[in-house]
């Protein structure tokens, strides 16, 4: 990292001075040329590999308050076989539950290879005090989750409480530690850009994440509308590709909600390419947080299999 990066946690006016110093995000030209990256047409072999590459991506996700140890097993089945007719089908890259489920997915999902994330903090608002949050990560943790999906405090950013919110994020990447008994669960940042207003502040809120230790920044928690968007995934993907150039370190993204079709998650697949480059193009430093996405994908990858679509209750309903 270099000195002044170092030096921007050392007070909020720091932070501040870094943060608003960042070239400002032109929204015409970000709408225009992400709508114009959404246009491109990708045909047979390439269509066929971006569809298994997109399932590859996805993080199965059952956040409800309705969610029993049933739905997680049935999940956890599907994200090792999302097509049990299909062995050649690749497994899915995550599947997101609450703390309280955890135990129950790993011990589901076994040696398949399958990431268990869950979502901690105070998820979805993240109002409550660092000391609750970092208790519920350290559970998450404990019960032998991988990834935790945070959430920042969104008023504290708008409002420039940047510090706090530094805080919290460090706070909360030192309770992903092992403490040497395996790998550090990674940590996933999730913005809420719909809170934020506007791009400029999706930016900040970017960096301000990865400064602190962010393993990915994420659109969304999938409960505020609008979710993620193109655009929004455009600046945070020229956010990750820039701190790489400036520190050296490498962090994923990850777009949340409102991504339900192959067209839409193929758009996305071309954003990356084209904007952070082809190195993102992986599970490890790109993922599609959705629900449903996965039948879809199913149903056009049997398409161009067999010329035909699947009817509509051919794979399980999530």
């Amino acid at each position: 990292m270099t000195t002044p990066l170092a030096e921007a946690a050392s007070s909020n006016a720091a932070l501040r001075a870094l943060l608003h110093g960042l070239p400002g995000v032109d929204r015409v030209g970000a709408d225009q040329r992400a709508a114009m990256l959404g246009t491109r047409s990708i045909k047979t072999t390439a269509k066929a590999r971006a569809i298994d590459l997109a399932i590859s991506m996805v993080d199965l996700t059952t956040l409800e308050g309705a969610d029993t140890r049933g739905k997680v097993r049935a999940m956890c089945a599907k994200a090792v076989r999302p097509d049990p007719g299909d062995p050649s089908v690749p497994k899915v890259a995550a599947v997101c539950v609450y703390p309280d489920l955890v135990e129950q997915a790993v011990q589901a999902l076994g040696r398949s290879g399958v990431r268990v994330a869950s979502v901690a903090t105070a998820f979805p608002s993240g109002r409550s005090s660092l000391g609750v949050k970092v208790e519920d990560t350290a559970f998450a943790v404990a019960a032998g989750a991988h990834e935790i999906d945070m959430v920042i405090d969104r008023g504290a950013f708008l409002s420039g409480d940047y510090r706090k919110v530094y805080e919290e994020i460090a706070a909360v990447k030192a309770a992903c530690a092992r403490d040497g008994e395996g790998e550090d669960a990674h940590l996933k940042v999730i913005l809420e850009t719909g809170e934020l207003a506007t791009y400029d502040n999706v930016r900040r809120a970017s960096w301000l994440a990865m400064l602190a230790g962010a393993d990915f920044i994420k659109t969304s928690t999938g409960k505020v509308s609008p979710a993620a968007t193109l655009p929004v995934t455009l600046v945070m993907l020229e956010a990750v590709r820039d701190f790489r150039a400036g520190t050296g370190r490498m962090v994923g993204v990850k777009p949340a909600g409102g991504i339900r079709t192959t067209k839409d998650a193929i758009k996305y697949l071309v954003l990356v390419n084209e904007t952070a480059g082809p190195d993102w193009l992986d599970p490890a430093w790109f993922r599609l947080g959705a629900s449903s996405l996965v039948n879809d994908l199913l149903m056009q990858r049997q398409k161009m299999a067999t010329g035909r679509y699947a009817g509509p209750d051919y794979f399980t309903l999530d």
